[in-house]
């Protein structure tokens, strides 16, 4: 199944997740715009939160067409994210904030995969961020959440570097399709009926990026059992809790049910709750991954 030429709308990006029993893709969106913003292709960080990922390796070890180093290193000399904050910071009526992900090099040979999103522009307009993707190919069952979630985010992150508010969002896709081996999956969801639209707390306001550091430090020692204690990283409580949704993921995989339950307790806000008490419940149906060191988990 495929629509062309599609435009999606979400007037407040921050209601960038929905409460459904189908679809818990929280934990490895939170994974995979990490994995981005580490400025990585690795493909052993992002196969720990999204299996598929795999398949789009033609090594086994690098992910040819991972945005982390399009974004922060594009063809090995271009921060494409700062420079976008540097004009628009210099100047905020700017059309030229855009940031290339699509590469003529992509189709230049064969590759298992290529990059689906082809550019992301920013406008200020009355002290608002707005944001425009255009993806030439969209999954709408698996790669649009994803998106949506990573691409917000960013948006998110930006506005507050600026210092302006969040604005719009637009989504356009050149073929947006459903697999046919996932229509069951998507009829199943649809099936549930109405999935409300849920807010994600507020980034607190100025400078994101000291924040974002001891985030992505705090995802690499969680992803490889070393000790992390959130309340102790020295960062506002909405950034301590992504940390603690990380370490709940982790616990997931080991199936270390209690222990997911004792760190919903320490979380500052209510929203995320929902997916953490669903992350509890199937992680005793999983069997538990062998860990990779020593260290256990603090619950902080």
């Amino acid at each position: 199944m495929e629509m062309t030429g599609v435009l999606l709308l979400l007037t407040n990006p921050r209601a960038r997740l929905s409460r459904t029993e189908q679809k818990q893709h929280l934990f490895s969106s939170l994974g995979e715009l990490l994995w981005y913003l580490s400025g990585t292709n690795d493909l052993d960080f992002i196969h720990y939160y999204v299996k598929r990922y795999k398949d789009e390796s033609e090594d086994g070890v690098k992910v040819y067409g991972g945005y982390g180093p399009r974004f922060l290193n594009m063809d090995g000399r271009h921060n494409q994210v700062q420079n976008v904050i540097e004009l628009l910071k210099s100047k905020r009526t700017s059309r030229r904030a855009v940031i290339q992900i699509f590469s003529a090099a992509d189709i230049a040979k064969v590759h298992v995969e290529i990059p689906c999103t082809c550019t992301l522009q920013f406008l200020i307009r009355g002290e608002r961020l707005h944001m425009f993707t255009y993806m030439r190919s969209n999954d709408a069952f698996f790669g649009l959440p994803h998106d949506i979630f990573a691409f917000t985010m960013l948006q998110e992150i930006i506005a507050r570097t600026i210092g302006v508010e969040i604005g719009e969002y637009r989504h356009a896709v050149g073929s947006l399709h459903l697999y046919e081996d996932h229509k069951k999956q998507a009829e199943a969801y649809l099936d549930e009926g109405f999935q409300s639209r849920i807010l994600m707390p507020q980034m607190p306001t100025g400078d994101p990026w000291r924040s974002i550091r001891v985030v992505r430090d705090a995802e690499f020692k969680v992803r490889n059992d070393q000790l992390v204690e959130s309340n102790k990283l020295g960062i506002a409580p909405y950034w301590q809790d992504l940390v603690r949704l990380l370490q709940i993921f982790r616990y997931f995989k080991d199936g270390a049910r209690k222990e997911i339950a004792q760190l919903a307790k320490a979380m500052a806000s209510d929203v995320f709750k929902p997916y953490i008490k669903l992350k509890a419940e199937n992680a005793k149906k999983r069997p538990a991954e062998e860990p990779k060191g020593q260290l256990r988990l603090p619950l902080g």
